[in-house]
């Protein structure tokens, strides 16, 4: 399995198993990892599962695409590491990802 460790605004980490294939976004809800809403259910039409990617494995997950961009405008506290959970696909090179939640959804 691929493990995911997301750590809210207070510090608490949380790592879970991740299944390939799956967003970051949807193993988040399936272990209830607060500070994840997921309003539009992985759409990218909201911007309620912003995080922000640590920064040694933003090469790895990539840049944002410019639909994700435009919903980020909506996030609250956007930073250069700030993407959405729903666009980022759960794959092999992803073991160990640490993704920080934001204080508050946008």
């Amino acid at each position: 399995m691929i493990n995911i460790t997301f750590i809210d605004a207070e510090g608490t980490a949380r790592t879970v198993e991740a299944e390939e294939g799956a967003t970051v976004m949807e193993t988040a809800i399936r272990n209830g990892i607060p500070g994840i809403e997921a309003e539009c259910g992985g759409a990218c039409s909201c911007a309620t599962c912003h995080v922000y990617v640590a920064e040694e494995w933003e090469a790895t997950t990539g840049q944002p695409q410019p639909m994700e961009e435009d919903m980020l405008d909506f996030a609250y506290d956007v930073r250069p590491n700030s993407r959405l959970s729903c666009q980022i696909r759960v794959r092999p090179e992803l073991d160990g990802l640490v993704v920080h939640t934001p204080i508050r959804q946008g």
